[in-house]
């Protein structure tokens, strides 16, 4: 659509970053102000107005800093296109793809921060609906923005609908049935994390012969038969973020995020003797455990207002962004 060097409005276009399903995303410069921005320009065209307006609306309701931020949208020599926020780094995908799989910590902090902005987008009654490591984009500094919200919807208009959209090895089983919801995206969300775990997903790309298969079940494999380092209550945590009946899963991101900073402060070594987690325990007992840490000794979950990454519960100042808290 464009080219390098092109004069598009007040941007020149400096290079391409990458292109999807829905549309080709382009490294731009403003040139009023001198700074670099992503162009997203839609596939589609010749589209109804409005329908090219619903992603940049959409994400206008959205303003999160581990969301990646609109700035405008334009329509420039009869070509629309969206202006975002550029974040210099990589995908996620990328980042597994050459680590093979990420360290314990690592996968966390990151799964902390998609939380961060899932639950943002659903309190905003938005469901993204694509969310992959292809749609996360890490930043130099380690900060995580979700992106391509180009497939997402208002709940009200999602969750009735009969259009399935998605990308299959991430969709819950019922996203196949084209009903979207906000555990589908906690779903994709734990195939996510199996991924940066292990490096691999649970599963081959579902076709529509194995979605009885993937209702059952019979698709999931444990984290820990793939990476034993894993510890067993993160392992159960994933488990839960990807179970295919709807009752038996996480139906917020909130949930997860706290699970997740009460398994971290279980699984530190330097947590008390008098809490130790047993390497072979049944579900019940870490269930049990898990309980109790979060009664005893877990503190209230706190974020930076700046980042909103988890703080230490007696951290004056965040140990990213710098921030006074």
């Amino acid at each position: 659509m464009f080219f390098r060097d092109q004069i598009v409005g007040k941007y020149k276009i400096l290079s391409t970053i990458g292109s999807g399903g829905f549309g080709t995303v382009y490294l731009a410069l403003d040139t009023w102000i001198d700074k670099k921005v992503a162009l997203k320009v839609p596939h589609r065209q010749n589209s109804d107005f409005g329908e090219l307006l619903r992603e940049p609306r959409l994400l206008a309701a959205l303003s999160h800093p581990n969301i990646v931020t609109i700035l405008t949208a334009e329509k420039q020599e009869n070509v629309f296109f969206i202006v975002m926020e550029y974040v210099k780094g990589e995908t996620l995908e990328s980042v597994i793809t050459r680590a093979g799989s990420l360290d314990v910590p690592t996968a966390l902090d990151y799964t902390c921060q998609i939380c961060n902005a899932l639950d943002h987008a659903h309190r905003h009654g938005v469901l993204h609906r694509d969310l992959r490591p292809s749609n996360v984009l890490v930043s130099e500094a380690g900060l995580l923005k979700v992106a391509d919200f180009g497939t997402s919807r208002y709940l009200e208009a999602a969750a009735h609908g009969t259009t399935v959209i998605g990308s299959p090895p991430y969709m819950a089983p019922e996203q196949f049935q084209g009903r979207a919801m906000f555990a589908s995206d906690i779903y994709s969300l734990g195939v996510t994390m199996f991924q940066m775990l292990t490096g691999d997903l649970p599963y081959d790309t579902p076709t529509p012969t194995d979605l009885d298969r993937l209702i059952r079940g019979e698709l999931l494999v444990s984290v820990r038969t793939r990476n034993p380092n894993v510890p067993r209550v993160i392992n159960d945590i994933v488990l839960k973020a990807m179970a295919p009946e709807l009752a038996g899963r996480y139906q917020r991101a909130g949930e997860v995020l706290e699970d997740i900073l009460a398994a971290r402060a279980a699984t530190d070594p330097r947590r008390t003797p008098r809490t130790p987690l047993p390497v072979e325990s049944s579900a019940a007992e870490v269930s049990d455990i898990h309980t109790r840490l979060k009664a005893r000794e877990t503190p209230p979950a706190r974020f930076c207002w700046h980042c909103r990454k988890p703080l230490h519960a007696r951290s004056d100042r965040c140990p990213f962004c710098g921030e006074t808290q």
